[in-house]
């Protein structure tokens, strides 16, 4: 693999934080517009008495300036929110609590002298109870950064092997890799929450959606859950889409350099190799339906499924093989 410089890659991924910031907003409006433009073409509001079989597009222009302020403003208290408290729901989530050097002088010494040794400030340490093996970094900033790993890496891992690890995360920090994850996992969750929230209204109507009053509703009632059908569909495919974009935006190159700078850091790269061959044999598995979090561990655990199952999830990681990681480790 070409080497890259710490600077290129912060300044890499401080770009890419700042096209998902530009791109995000493009698409929510862009989908938006979309669903205006699709009713007006196969509603009533296609039509007037001059222009028939065209499409009304003052209609379309009219509910899209309306609306825009609203959506804008909804997703950018949602993301600020979620931006600025997702220390504190990652901790929550995990059941992580905060590691001192009283409690366990070990792994407390170790990232200090790492830290010392790269020249950066020294993150949170928080520890997950848990006999499983993993670790992950998170943070948008000094303040914020943390370093969490699991009872089991601790007890399992000699010193060699836990500095590499660590060294991993710390890397992963250094490159801003941590900030750029955040908006990724925050966008998608957005997107994935409308999407839910879009479907659920669509099957809701075309549950209740019959029972007008009107007999002479019927067919207006009809073609409104076809065209609300139709746009669930489209957004439904276009939000997958942006999901697929997303992830692949976080490259999985982010994980071979820190895997480099892990083994940097620790000054034995065989170490580090070691260690992510005792962390594939159990590695810890993110809380239920958090699959946000599992893609900040340095395994991933979906990465383990067997089968089609694993080629699926091996196609759309963000993390490469385990194998392969082991493998660029050794040659050195």
């Amino acid at each position: 693999m070409k080497y890259v410089g710490i600077y290129t890659q912060q300044v890499s991924n401080n770009t890419k934080s700042m096209l998902l910031l530009v791109l995000f907003p493009g698409i929510i409006l862009g989908l938006l517009y979309a669903f205006y433009a699709i009713m007006a073409m196969l509603t009533d509001q296609s039509y007037d008495y001059y222009s028939y079989g065209t499409t009304n597009w003052d209609w379309v222009n009219e509910q899209f300036i309306a609306t825009v302020p609203w959506v804008v403003g909804v997703v950018g208290v949602w993301f600020v929110i979620a931006y600025f408290s997702n220390t504190a729901m990652i901790k929550h989530a995990t059941g992580a609590q905060e590691l001192t050097r009283k409690e366990n002088p070990r792994v407390y010494n170790i990232v200090e002298n790492l830290t010392i040794a790269c020249g950066m400030p020294m993150p949170k340490i928080n520890v997950m109870h848990t006999n499983e093996l993993n670790a992950f970094a998170s943070g948008i900033d000094e303040k914020s950064y943390t370093v969490t790993v699991t009872d089991g890496l601790c007890n399992v891992l000699n010193d060699d092997e836990l500095a590499g690890v660590i060294g991993h995360e710390l890397t992963h920090i250094r490159n801003k890799d941590t900030r750029l994850l955040i908006v990724s996992i925050i966008f998608v969750g957005i997107m994935s929450t409308l999407m839910s929230i879009i479907l659920r209204f669509v099957w809701n109507t075309f549950l209740w959606g019959g029972s007008s009053r009107r007999s002479d509703s019927k067919n207006n009632n009809g073609a409104t859950t076809m065209v609300g059908l139709l746009v669930a569909v489209v957004l439904a495919a276009l939000g997958y889409f942006f999901t697929l974009l997303t992830r692949f935006a976080i490259s999985r190159k982010r994980e071979y350099m820190a895997d480099a700078g892990g083994a940097e850091l620790c000054g034995n790269p065989r170490a580090l190799a070691s260690a992510l061959r005792k962390i594939s044999n159990m590695p810890a598995a993110a809380p239920e339906g958090r699959d946000d979090i599992a893609q900040l561990y340095i395994i991933h655990p979906q990465s383990f499924t067997e089968g089609l199952g694993r080629a699926l999830s091996n196609a759309f990681s963000t993390h490469p093989s385990t194998e392969s990681r082991i493998k660029y480790l050794e040659q050195f």
